[in-house]
């Protein structure tokens, strides 16, 4: 081989081990010389073959790549796990995946996760500590199956400083991702795809600025035959159970372009221990919910909500957005899209501020023709250039409300507003009702 030829060869091998595509134990079969840091699970003794416990030789690759910092590399194969992997500070533990995948085929770095089974406090699959990674691989319960559901524990559970999860999917786990209870930092959680079946995001105890980015959840990732092939009984449980995005502590979280279908409850705001969140919730959708948005309590400066669409039409007492009687805070809406067969579009019944501006409600549920599309019951509220769209009454003020301002509104059968305040009400510029009901 010529010299240029061979330095093109030994770059091409470099760039490919640096992209996570072949191992440095490939480039030494090669010719190439191994690339310091850079760690390969078949080294230690995995053999990837779905019928071998590869936990210990991944956790042993792990330990090695710890001491300085490094990537564990695991190749396409299928990796049966039964207990947990401790991801160590400063480790980036890789799959062969540059993005998550689709339903099928059910290839590429596949994690087979059969531990913890009925234990949902038992250690998650990937418990990772600071400045952990977890990129580029799917996570599977084969023993999972959809007409017999179980608990397992978290997927993931992280704790300390500016841990990732990205480029994940999630075939059937039962909790995906939690962030706390212990204190952290800076998490990056990023273009995670799949189906989780009771949890699907939890984030608590965050003092400083996390970040979710580009996750869904949908029931469709289980309809594969290599997977259970049956999607409908897990659409139903996940809408008798499962809560998608919850937050409690976390302070300036960041959640944006998030999706989840179907769900119990959409995005679920909490108070622990440690307190509630703030935070900026940009271009987020919950469909086929019973509750798409449910604020229990927020920190006083509470919720940005903007471009958000919220369906809920499942369950018993379906309502895109709660507002709780524990709320405090401030709940802002701005652009969002809130419709479906639903009881109500928004219930507010917390002691704080909660704003609508330049939003849009529909319901086109039979027998809630005179049910109001929003009702107040309580706190102070600001609806402000919004569009009603279908005939049903735009608003009930309810006589605990503290004080309310409804302006510059539109709607398909004018703006109607039920007033049972006993405080200071603004209702002007809103086009009139007509006088002969449009049928919606």
């Amino acid at each position: 081989m010529h010299g240029s030829q061979f330095r093109l060869t030994l770059l091409c091998l470099i760039l490919a081990i640096q992209a996570g595509v072949i191992s440095a134990a490939h480039s030494s079969e090669t010719g190439a010389s191994s690339l310091e840091g850079v760690f390969c699970v078949k080294d230690f003794g995995a053999l990837a073959d779905g019928q071998t416990d590869d936990a210990a030789a991944i956790q042993r690759c792990i330990d090695a790549a710890a001491e300085k910092g490094g990537q564990v590399y695991l190749p396409p194969g299928r990796y049966l796990v039964n207990g947990s992997l401790n991801v160590k500070t400063g480790v980036v533990v890789k799959g062969a995946h540059e993005a998550p995948l689709a339903i099928e085929p059910l290839i590429g770095t596949i994690i087979m996760a059969v531990g913890g089974r009925d234990d949902e406090t038992a250690p998650a699959l990937f418990e990772m500590g600071h400045s952990s990674t977890v990129t580029g691989l799917t996570v599977w319960h084969p023993e999972q199956k959809p007409d017999d559901i179980h608990p397992y524990p978290w997927t993931f559970h992280l704790t300390g400083y500016d841990n990732t999860v990205e480029n994940v999917t999630l075939i059937n786990s039962y909790n995906g991702i939690r962030v706390g209870p212990e204190n952290n930092v800076r998490h990056r959680i990023r273009s995670v795809y799949g189906c989780v079946l009771r949890r699907g995001l939890f984030v608590d105890h965050c003092t400083d600025i996390g970040r979710v980015e580009n996750v869904q959840f949908h029931c469709h990732w289980w309809s594969a035959k290599s997977v259970g092939g049956d999607w409908e009984p897990v659409y139903k449980y996940m809408y008798e159970n499962c809560e998608a995005f919850v937050f409690g502590r976390t302070d300036w979280e960041y959640v944006t372009n998030n999706f989840v279908f179907p769900a119990k409850i959409g995005f679920r705001f909490i108070k622990t221990e440690h307190g509630a969140c703030n935070g900026q919730f940009t271009g987020n959708g919950a469909d086929a919910c019973e509750t798409s948005v449910l604020v229990e309590e927020i920190q006083p400066m509470g919720l940005l909500i903007t471009g958000g669409q919220f369906v809920a039409f499942n369950g018993e007492n379906p309502i895109e957005l709660v507002v709780a009687p524990t709320c405090t805070g401030s709940v802002r809406l701005v652009n969002c899209a809130f419709w479906g067969p639903s009881n109500h579009n928004a219930l507010i019944e917390g002691k704080g501020f909660v704003s609508f501006n330049d939003c849009y409600f529909s319901n086109w549920k039979k027998g809630t023709e005179e049910t109001p599309l929003i009702i107040a019951k309580s706190g102070r509220l600001q609806i402000n250039n919004s569009s009603f769209a279908t005939a049903q009454p735009s608003v009930e003020l309810g006589p605990e409300l503290q004080h309310a301002i409804i302006q510059g509104n539109n709607g398909v059968n004018g703006v109607r507003v039920i007033n049972n305040a006993k405080r200071t009400i603004i209702v002007n510029n809103e086009e009139p009702v007509n006088s002969e009901p449009v049928d919606k």
